[in-house]
């Protein structure tokens, strides 16, 4: 048993602070449930002016390599985000015979099994629960809890930006760059939001669980993604009418050697439990063989509910230190799978499109979709615009492959009666 087990913390900001604060206020609680003291021993930011945030400011340094040269420090805890150089430290604990714990799901998305397989061979354990759902516990229970489970499907709301924009917009009747302005003016967005609106931050998330759940290598580009930009006051009002809820799905699903993945807007039946998911929250709905459908569900981000998993991460780490037992890999690769092209996948499909008021024009849509394998669910025409004499029409479809769809509307575009195809949308039922 050890006196003490040591930790170096890189990077200060609103998580690191967290942390820190944990750590100091409920060391006595940590300390009865690891067996022996957490101390935080060194803390690096480059921006000096956070070391009066800490219980003691003298632990505090602007140079991370501190960190590594100590070879009393038995944890890293990596928090200032980002590829570079956030992975060329992660590496560097791992190589000087450091555990690991991070958030950082860029790093994971894209490095993960390489890193996972780093550690495995300097007898490190690195953690990574936050980098995905933050404050809500997910990655430990799909590697444990439910490993015996043959999991079939993913889909989550796991980008709280987003969602809070698409709530706005249901709820108020706001339109996008509104909901998007409110979102930066409460600190949900950044001011560059590129990232959460064309949903690249969920493709990093979404990466990380379908390789956990499918044990198999998916990377960021294996991801399909498209943002919520298109999304307009309109298809709110007849998703409302259609009896559904627009949100951001990432999603994955396992068809036998084949894997989808992918992220975007979708229609969501209003009675389903992922419908229901509003502000910044998020929710996981993970399908499995013997457990059936098992949701996750809370919040996506904040200090302290991610500072949260992340101490929780230190302790497991530290316990076993203090007790002396040697990390296991905890992530199992099997033969790689095809990840099938967004091309090929089969869903229904919501479009909405301006028309020339004249009669015909339905049915020199309906000809081109049936020349393309898609029937019509159902078909709305709204009132003429009388001055423009045009106007719009909603049509769901029923299930067709999106290769079809996408030359169906390559095909459409070029009807003088078309004037416009405004969204297209799939549908999750």
């Amino acid at each position: 048993m050890k006196n003490s087990v040591n930790i170096g913390l890189i990077g200060l900001g609103t998580i690191g602070g967290g942390v820190a604060k944990i750590l100091h206020e409920k060391a006595d609680s940590i300390t009865k449930q690891v067996g022996t003291p957490l101390t935080l021993r060194s803390v690096a930011d480059l921006d000096e002016t956070r070391k009066a945030s800490l219980p003691d400011p003298s632990i505090f340094t602007t140079n991370v390599q501190n960190i590594f040269d100590d070879p009393d420090i038995d944890i890293v805890i990596e928090l200032i985000g980002g590829e570079t150089p956030a992975k060329t430290f992660i590496q560097e604990a791992i190589q000087r015979g450091k555990h690991v714990v991070t958030a950082n799901k860029e790093v994971l998305a894209k490095h993960g099994p390489e890193l996972l397989s780093l550690a495995d061979k300097h007898k490190v354990g690195l953690f990574y629960e936050a980098s995905v759902g933050g404050g809500i516990p997910l990655i430990a229970p799909l590697k444990r809890n439910l490993q015996v489970n043959d999991i079939s499907s993913i889909h989550t709301i796991i980008n709280g930006t987003t969602n809070y924009i698409l709530t706005r917009m249901e709820k108020e009747g706001l339109e996008f760059s509104a909901a998007l302005k409110e979102a930066q003016d409460l600190g949900y967005a950044e001011a560059d939001p590129t990232r959460d609106i064309e949903g690249f931050d969920a493709a990093y998330k979404i990466a990380i669980l379908a390789t956990i759940a499918f044990h198999t290598d998916i990377r960021p580009e294996d991801v399909f993604h498209e943002g919520i930009s298109r999304m307009t006051s309109q298809d709110f009002q007849y998703a409302r009418e259609l009896g559904y809820a627009i949100k951001l799905l990432a999603i994955t699903k396992k068809e036998g050697p084949f894997i989808q993945v992918r992220v975007h807007p979708v229609f969501i039946p209003d009675d389903m439990l992922l419908a229901k998911v509003d502000g910044v929250f998020n929710a996981v709905q993970i399908e499995g063989d013997l457990t059936g459908r098992v949701i996750f569900y809370g919040r996506g981000a904040g200090s302290e509910p991610t500072a949260n998993v992340i101490v929780s991460d230190v302790i497991h780490i530290a316990r076993s230190i203090n007790t002396g037992t040697e990390m296991q890999p905890e992530l199992y690769l099997d033969t790689p799978k095809q990840i099938i092209p967004i091309s090929e996948i089969e869903t229904r499909y919501y479009m909405r499109m301006t028309i020339a008021d004249m009669a015909g024009v339905l049915a020199q849509i309906t000809r081109v979709l049936g020349e393309n394998q898609i029937s019509i669910s159902s078909a709305i025409q709204k009132e003429a615009d009388i001055k423009s004499q045009t106007a719009e029409i909603v049509i769901m479809t029923h299930p067709a492959q999106e290769k079809a769809m996408q030359q169906a509307l390559d095909q459409m575009e070029s009807l003088e009666a078309v004037k416009e195809i405004s969204n297209l949308v799939r549908v999750e039922d």
